[in-house]
């Protein structure tokens, strides 16, 4: 839709930024992203290298060892399938009227826009988790009960634990109305805040580390059924991701006087440590 309200005004030195949500699922901390490569063209792969167990054996003095064991493959590949784009056109005279840059704030709203969809993409992987408390057909409906939001964490982390999965890269993705509930609850208004002196902050980080996760806010927490939402805790490795802008043309239409954009972001994404996700399903309050 072509900017026309240009005539005999003038427009505001700076453009009214929309309210645009951070990535949170897809970031780094919460993805792994060590696997980015070359990505070329859809459809293309990222091979995962990894060993099965180790077996350990007793050992007895003066008694030969048995033979080396065959280290197993245990490597997966993530596909790079999803592929998205976007192109828009400034025409001349509206770039002219405009005291700001607005082919600028027109490419930063396409790089959120991309980053979004990631985002969105990631959390949907909510469905590949090794661990559940309720399910999205019959999802806890307790959550406006004094306590419960918190005693829900201790599950996840429990069901965490219980998977042996690494302390220090832990988080847990919650919605802004879990977020308020549990700023209800002394036990978590309590916990520590986060020291952004010594800690990395990550996009969404609610300023508190609660029961050893890194506890992040989104609107992009998937809500499977009508107020149902797939609250995900992990750690680090549990989803790889891969992404990469492949091209970024700038062009000018032939039959227009304007200035246009145009480009393709790449990027896919896998659970490889299911056992290091655990889900909650859970009905607003």
């Amino acid at each position: 839709m072509a900017v026309t309200n240009f005539i005999s005004k003038l427009w505001a030195g700076a453009i009214l930024a929309n309210l645009n949500k951070a990535q949170v699922f897809a970031q780094p901390g919460v993805c792994n992203r060590n696997y980015e490569g070359e990505i070329k063209e859809a459809g293309d792969s990222v091979k995962i290298t990894g060993i099965g167990p180790v077996t350990i054996r007793d050992y007895t003095r003066n008694s030969d060892m048995s033979g080396p064991d065959e280290l197993t493959d245990a490597a997966t590949t993530l596909i790079v399938d999803q592929s998205k784009y976007f192109n828009f056109a400034v025409d001349d005279l509206d770039q002219a009227q405009i005291k700001p840059n607005l082919m600028e704030a027109a490419s930063k709203e396409a790089a959120y826009g991309l980053s979004n969809a990631q985002d969105v993409f990631v959390a949907g992987l909510y469905a590949q988790a090794g661990s559940l408390i309720a399910t999205a057909a019959a999802p806890k409906t307790d959550l406006a009960t004094a306590g419960k939001p918190w005693e829900y964490l201790v599950t996840l982390k429990k069901l965490l634990d219980q998977n042996d999965v690494p302390m220090d890269t832990r988080w847990v993705v919650i919605p802004p109305w879990y977020e308020a509930l549990l700023l209800l609850d002394s036990r978590f208004t309590a916990s520590p805040a986060t020291d952004i002196t010594t800690g990395a902050i990550r996009n969404g980080d609610v300023g508190r580390r609660v029961l050893g996760f890194n506890l992040l806010r989104s609107n992009n927490v998937k809500i499977t059924s009508g107020t149902t939402y797939a609250i995900m805790a992990g750690y680090e490795g549990a989803i790889t991701f891969a992404e990469q802008v492949v091209k970024v043309r700038a062009y000018s239409p032939e039959k227009r006087m304007a200035d246009a954009l145009k480009g393709v972001n790449l990027y896919g994404a896998k659970v490889i440590r299911p056992n290091g996700l655990a889900v909650l399903h859970a009905t607003a309050a």
